[in-house]
């Protein structure tokens, strides 16, 4: 009798195991065709998803992500550029340029985007940068600037070079700072356009905008022989933007599609505070200090997780009262004992006797008031 108790609290055991099994199945992430994966949410950087994300590895077209906002950046995009010889002779992908032709930057950038012209880079680098060298350099040094620790720009198209790479981690910083810029936002998620110089539009080679995906908002496709399909895109819906870049994927569509369904489907925006009043008990002085955060702070997290983050307040030991901003100290979340995130707490509006201190704190609600009522 004990022996059959014992066969039968196995099997229950085993049948509960196989149960919790298969049902957290249903939220492993998605295994991808591509080499090198990463999925991120945009406004924080979180990475959701990874797969060999920081390895160095040739880019092809998605390259032209940096030439793009580099261009725009520029602030010539209403400017004519003068199309070299050079530019109409760069092989692969074409918007077919002819030599001597002025068009505009703008026009050129669309070009670049949605057609992936090798011309148009070579035209646009020429233009901004004074030479395809120039340019090269300032890439590197926005690469650089942006924290892209495994990039390295040859060229502003990305055709295949063996000191032209990235990492699907850097690709997707890049387009999270890119996005940030609204022109970017609207030449990346444009589905057809028409230059002036034009009898025809240019249809967006990305099919996840224009065919396959309806929470696309835009990306870069990019191919050669040697280093196969990439592709960056981005993806909005429910309040949560994502971006997803992957490197050298057979099938990048499908893989892109389930990154974004599996991380809206595991993750939402969960709010971590409000904005209001935090105290800071100082001890020491037994007495306590009261400070503002001027912001709701979000971050993705899973059903989960949203239980797990804990926080504490941290005040500056040199405050300067002088300064505009008033930042007394800030605010550190964590997940599971990581740091995710944190937030600068301000002083209140009468913290300080400084009426100069009181004005700005003021003006700054005033500001905040404008922005959501459109005034």
């Amino acid at each position: 009798m004990k022996i059959r108790i014992l066969l039968l609290t196995v099997i229950f055991f085993a049948a509960n195991l196989l149960i919790s099994t298969n049902g957290q199945a249903a939220s492993a992430a998605p295994g991808v065709s591509a080499n090198n994966a990463v999925l991120i949410e945009q406004s924080t950087g979180r990475v959701l998803f990874e797969k060999e994300a920081h390895s160095q590895e040739s880019i092809a077209s998605i390259t032209k992500i940096m030439t793009a906002i580099i261009a725009i950046e520029s602030g010539k995009m209403e400017e004519k550029a003068t199309v070299s010889r050079d530019a109409i002779y760069t092989e692969g992908s074409s918007i077919y340029l002819e030599q001597g032709e002025r068009m505009t930057l703008e026009d050129l950038v669309y070009g670049l985007m949605l057609r992936s012209g090798n011309d148009a880079a070579v035209a646009i680098a020429e233009h901004v940068g004074g030479s395809l060298e120039g340019f090269v350099y300032l890439m590197n040094e926005k690469a650089k600037w942006l924290g892209m620790a495994n990039t390295h720009f040859d060229n502003p198209h990305g055709l295949d070079s063996d000191t032209h790479y990235s990492s699907a981690y850097d690709m997707a910083i890049l387009t999270q700072y890119a996005m940030n810029n609204e022109k970017y936002r609207e030449i990346s998620g444009t589905t057809s356009y028409k230059s002036d110089g034009r009898t025809y539009s240019w249809i967006n080679k990305n099919k996840l905008l224009t065919q396959y995906y309806e929470y696309c908002t835009g990306g870069k496709t990019g191919f050669t022989k040697k280093t196969g399909r990439t592709l960056v895109s981005t993806a909005s819906k429910d309040g949560m933007d994502l971006i997803a870049v992957t490197l050298n994927a057979p099938d990048d569509w499908k893989d892109h599609m389930s990154l974004f369904e599996w991380g809206f489907e595991n993750f939402d925006m969960k709010t971590l505070t409000e904005e209001g009043e935090v105290k800071f008990n100082l001890i020491d002085l037994n007495k306590s200090q009261i400070g503002y955060l001027r912001d709701k702070i979000h971050f993705p997290l899973s059903d989960d997780e949203e239980h797990e983050v804990t926080f504490k307040n941290y005040i500056l030991k040199d405050v300067d009262t002088s300064s505009e901003n008033n930042v007394i100290g800030k605010k550190v979340f964590f997940l599971n004992d990581k740091e995710i995130m944190e937030t600068p707490i301000y002083a209140v509006e009468d913290s300080y006797s400084s009426d100069a201190n009181k004005k700005s704190f003021i003006s700054e609600v005033l500001s905040v008031y404008k922005k959501v009522t459109g005034m």
